[in-house]
């Protein structure tokens, strides 16, 4: 027994002798690693690069020196070679997201270099204002543009499909509340333009806004789990420079545009679940209350933010919104622009489209809002590719919705998802997929 018992012995010794030594090198490897992150960050915030500006002339004109850019090529290069060294299995949970944010911006960053030095190469003397297209190596700026503010790895042509197929799911649904409401074509679309449907009166506008933050806030618990966020002011905006938008969101506050026109009351509904509750004011909420690295705190996703309040609009019906047929439309009806902006925007900054091409789509594919048509396509032409970050981020969100509900069946919970979702701060879409399937 004691020759068993010491071999057993002998054998667990040995054992815990090897787990103590993997566990301590996988102890000073991700202590290494923490090193090389506070040494990109530091390096990263030297650079002083400018933030990604929605307009491709003053992103153009924000280029740094020849020198400049060489430094930045130096930089990243080395951060690239120094990934090298590290596996992302040796590492923690937050270091491994680390990693891959490092990652991901290195090879963005040197994508971006390489069109910024063939850029200072070949550079005008004036950057044409025509669209991003007319400029030296137009195609190429467009496919970069695209991949970063949706976020993601993909290609123009892949998104021009991608939103012809939104184009086509969003107008079933608007073919489906016209038959609902029993009208015929002609009948319904001229039934839009009625008096009824629009408020001219700001004390009305504002008490219906705050009667929807009313039902909204009292149907969260049912979707999410969080439901502790800061106070939100609802207020009539004042930025005439705004004016072309219904409204927008700011500093916990919701703002309302009401200038010349009559106020269309089939907004109000969809405007505050994108831009207050459940859309920008919870997320950056939860995004604020979320401890993240050092790493993370220098990048903010756009595809991540504008697609996920986009999502929330789905949610409408959940939410106690949407009590009409022509509530819910208000909602398809700007989702339908959204849809329609993606291929064309494709069409016009990498297809090489012209504005009568441009607006025949338009006319195609959208009934009873071509007075906005002219102004959104020269917006496409002044930030090509911003446009796409709504309908993709928030396609990808329902898809794994989707996903999860198979998958888990009875077992799936629309609160949890929704945390897995939001609960890692702003990241890049590949990344908060691996967090809603971890």
């Amino acid at each position: 027994m004691e020759t068993i018992f010491g071999h057993y012995t002998m054998k667990t010794f040995i054992a815990t002798i090897s787990l103590c030594l993997l566990l301590l090198f996988h102890a000073s490897e991700q202590q290494k690693f923490d090193d090389f992150c506070s040494k990109f960050v530091n390096g990263y915030k030297a650079l002083n690069l400018p933030e990604l500006d929605l307009s491709y002339v003053i992103g153009l004109e924000r280029i740094g020196s020849a020198d400049a850019l060489q430094k930045q090529l130096e930089f990243f290069k080395s951060i690239q070679a120094e990934l090298a060294n590290y596996k992302p299995g040796k590492l923690s949970p937050s270091q491994k997201t680390d990693y891959a944010l490092i990652a991901y911006e290195t090879k963005l960053n040197l994508e971006h270099l390489a069109l910024e030095q063939d850029w200072l190469k070949h550079k005008p003397a004036q950057i044409p204002a025509g669209g991003i297209i007319t400029i030296p190596n137009g195609k190429a700026w467009y496919a970069y543009l695209l991949k970063r503010w949706v976020d993601a790895d993909v290609t123009p042509d892949q998104i021009y499909q991608f939103g012809l197929t939104e184009v086509s799911r969003v107008q079933k649904h608007i073919e489906a509340v016209r038959a609902e409401t029993g009208l015929r074509e002609d009948a319904f679309y001229k039934h839009l333009n009625d008096s009824s449907f629009f408020e001219k009166d700001p004390g009305q506008v504002q008490q219906a806004f705050e009667h929807t933050k009313s039902v909204v806030y009292g149907n969260l618990s049912k979707l999410f789990n969080d439901t502790s966020i800061p106070p939100l002011k609802i207020e009539k905006g004042a930025a005439k420079q705004l004016a072309q938008t219904p409204g927008y969101y700011n500093n916990d506050t919701f703002y309302y545009n009401l200038f010349d026109k009559p106020y269309n009351k089939r907004q109000f509904d969809w405007l505050f679940i994108h831009e207050a509750v459940p859309g920008h004011h919870y997320q950056l909420s939860i995004v604020a209350q979320t401890k993240t690295s050092e790493v993370q705190k220098l990048f903010f996703y756009a595809g991540f933010a504008e697609g996920w309040a986009a999502y929330t609009e789905e949610l409408g019906k959940q939410l106690g919104a949407y009590q009409t047929p022509y509530e819910e439309l208000g909602k398809w009806e700007w989702d339908i622009v959204r849809s329609v902006r993606v291929p064309l925007d494709v069409g016009l900054n990498y297809y090489g489209w012209t504005d009568a091409q441009a607006l025949a789509f338009w006319k195609k594919n959208i009934r009873n809002q071509d007075d906005i048509a002219l102004r959104e396509i020269a917006r496409m032409r002044r930030w090509p590719a911003q446009v796409v970050t709504y309908k993709y981020g928030a396609l990808q969100i329902l898809h794994w919705k989707e996903e999860l509900q198979k998958k888990q069946g009875k077992n799936f919970n629309i609160r949890d998802f929704h945390s897995r979702v939001l609960d890692h701060g702003s990241l890049p879409l590949f990344l908060v997929r691996e967090n809603v399937f971890r």
